[in-house]
């Protein structure tokens, strides 16, 4: 099967879907002229031309707002923010429009847009540049919450977003764009909502989303070397949240480790912790284990990022103290 960088498996999602459907469009800071800030919408423009790929200016609230109002008029809007750190200047659009905007007229309007860009920390960019905003918009009723871990993923799950009736939040992780990953040629979507078992373990359950699902393989492979078998759950999406399939794993293994990169106060891991204890509370032989990025600011020196980020060798230390190893 040929194998294809994150950014390009987003671009074929989009254009496939802008082929078959001449409502959806593609809006934002960037993405006609300079083919976007990480090159996803790179050739758009000259093939769809500048009324369905849209420059736009520095007003996410603006143009995010303008796609909510043509969503409901009968167009499928893809809205990219440069960075969810910048969605923030939307936040009120999304939240209070997008979300609630089906619940408040009864039913008699329907948002089918995604507003998608990247997420996470992205190297030395600092604190406002830097930051996970994944459980705070799963806080959200009304919305979709999808952070893909790999080029496969990313596209089935723009195709279904793209098409899905309501409001969706994509997130991309900076760092991953040019990943390359197996994406085959013919069509497929995947479901929304449906985390996947990508490793299959005996002794302890491993969890996590978007670019932590590298943390969490090269943490299992650690641990293969010393005997241990490790079932790897990536989420793939964040709302829905998939209990079942973490439930019915965890009575297997009866053991928990979640990782996370937001901050570690009411994250997706406090939630996956807090459920498990509640339905599988007597399958537990250990504390469950959440790591996420330590509560601060991320700063911009290197060393700091490293000591601040969930990594692999603290994935290992939470993966041996439900083992009773350390």
């Amino acid at each position: 099967m040929r194998q294809i960088q994150f950014r390009e498996a987003l671009r074929e999602a989009m254009t496939e879907e802008m082929l078959k459907d001449e409502t959806i469009f593609l809006m934002g800071e960037e993405v006609a002229a300079y083919n976007g800030a990480y090159k996803v919408s790179q050739g758009m423009l000259e093939r769809f031309g500048s009324e369905r790929v849209i420059d736009t200016p520095i007003s996410e609230a603006g143009f995010s707002g303008l796609g909510i109002g043509a969503a409901m008029n009968g167009l499928r809007p893809i809205i990219e923010f440069m960075t969810f750190n910048f969605s923030l200047v939307a936040i009120d659009q999304i939240v209070n429009g997008a979300a609630k905007i089906h619940s408040m007229s009864g039913g008699q309007f329907h948002v089918p847009i995604v507003f998608r860009g990247a997420t996470g920390n992205a190297g030395m960019l600092s604190s406002q540049h830097s930051q996970n905003f994944e459980n705070w918009y799963a806080n959200c009723p009304g919305l979709k919450v999808i952070v893909p871990s790999n080029p496969y993923d990313a596209k089935g799950l723009l195709k279904s977003a793209i098409r899905d009736d309501n409001p969706v939040i994509f997130m991309e992780s900076e760092l991953m764009y040019g990943d390359l990953g197996e994406v085959p040629e013919a069509e497929y979507l995947l479901p929304i909502g449906k985390a996947e078992v990508i490793q299959q373990g005996t002794d302890v359950t491993l969890v996590s989303f978007g670019k932590m699902v590298k943390v969490i393989y090269e943490a299992a492979a650690v641990m293969a070397q010393q005997g241990v078998a490790v079932e790897l759950i990536d989420l793939k999406t964040v709302r829905p949240l998939d209990l079942s399939t973490i439930i019915q794993s965890v009575k297997k293994t009866n053991r928990l480790v979640i990782v996370e990169e937001a901050w570690p106060l009411a994250s997706i891991a406090s939630e996956i912790a807090y459920q498990v204890q509640k339905h599988a509370f007597d399958y537990l032989d250990a504390p469950i284990q959440k790591i996420n990025s330590l509560d601060v600011p991320l700063p911009y020196a290197p060393t700091l990022i490293e000591a601040i980020l969930p990594n692999v060798s603290k994935t290992v230390s939470a993966l041996k103290s439900v083992l009773y190893l350390d």
